[in-house]
């Protein structure tokens, strides 16, 4: 079974995660995958929209743990500058991204979801950001610039979880709809993007980018920095298995 599975309409992309039994969550083969299939639709000058959306109950269930045993420091570093790599690469595409989120989006999945330009919760989904606790420094810049530094600062120091209400108050979502209504909302979306011609469509979406990324390329690189410092501590495989069996506790 794929693990990702790709649909080119016309000028839209659609990219869901299909690892439904584990939840979508983000296996370095799907990271992998992930990324290979972002980085060729950055390099089409015809595509006007990427929509991410996760098969099953779940958009996405966060960075995949299942075989933490089999990991080391090292091997968790990289996979998870992968994962902030990918995030920067969805984050400045050329063109209109749309994450959709349903059930558990956690994590990466979040983070992912968080990145993208237009944020749609289908039916009711739950958030969270827990990486603060095991001591990651993941996506923190792109959800402050989402929902304010405050209260950025409130969700991941605090590890609350953020009901589908908040989420779009807050502008962490840009909308919320029932899956009835989902087909209506991406046709609109689509004649929006394409309305201009593709140049000026791509020059618009840089235009809107550049405010709100004004650090642009210097402050993905400070992210990304950021990031493996904080993964680069000794004991990084540990601090996430005692997050994990703190979990179960709870």
């Amino acid at each position: 079974m794929n693990e990702l599975n790709s649909k080119r309409d016309g000028v839209v992309l659609q990219l869901e995660l299909n690892r439904p039994d584990k939840g979508n969550a983000l296996s370095a083969s799907l990271v992998e995958a992930l990324s290979e299939a972002v980085s060729a639709a950055c390099a089409d000058p015809g595509l006007r929209l990427l929509v991410l959306s996760g098969a099953g109950r779940h958009f996405c269930t966060g960075f995949d743990l299942s075989d933490l045993d089999q990991e080391s420091d090292d091997s968790l570093l990289a996979r998870f500058t992968r994962v902030e790599l990918l995030l920067q690469a969805v984050h400045g595409a050329p063109f209109a991204t749309l994450a959709l989120a349903h059930g558990c989006t956690l994590g990466a999945g979040a983070d992912l979801f968080a990145a993208c330009g237009e944020r749609w919760i289908v039916g009711d989904a739950s958030l969270a950001f827990p990486g603060a606790g095991f001591g990651l420094v993941l996506g923190t810049t792109r959800l402050a610039g989402r929902v304010g530094a405050r209260r950025a600062a409130d969700w991941i120091e605090g590890g609350a979880v953020i009901d589908s209400a908040t989420a779009c108050a807050s502008g962490l979502a840009t909308q919320r709809l029932e899956a009835e209504a989902l087909d209506t909302e991406l046709a609109r979306l689509r004649a929006r993007v394409s309305r201009l011609d593709s140049a000026t469509q791509h020059a618009t979406h840089a235009a809107v980018q550049a405010a709100e990324r004004p650090r642009g390329a210097a402050g993905d690189a400070e992210d990304l920095a950021r990031l493996v410092r904080s993964a680069a501590r000794p004991g990084l495989r540990e601090r996430v298995a005692a997050y994990r069996a703190a979990q179960r506790k709870t």
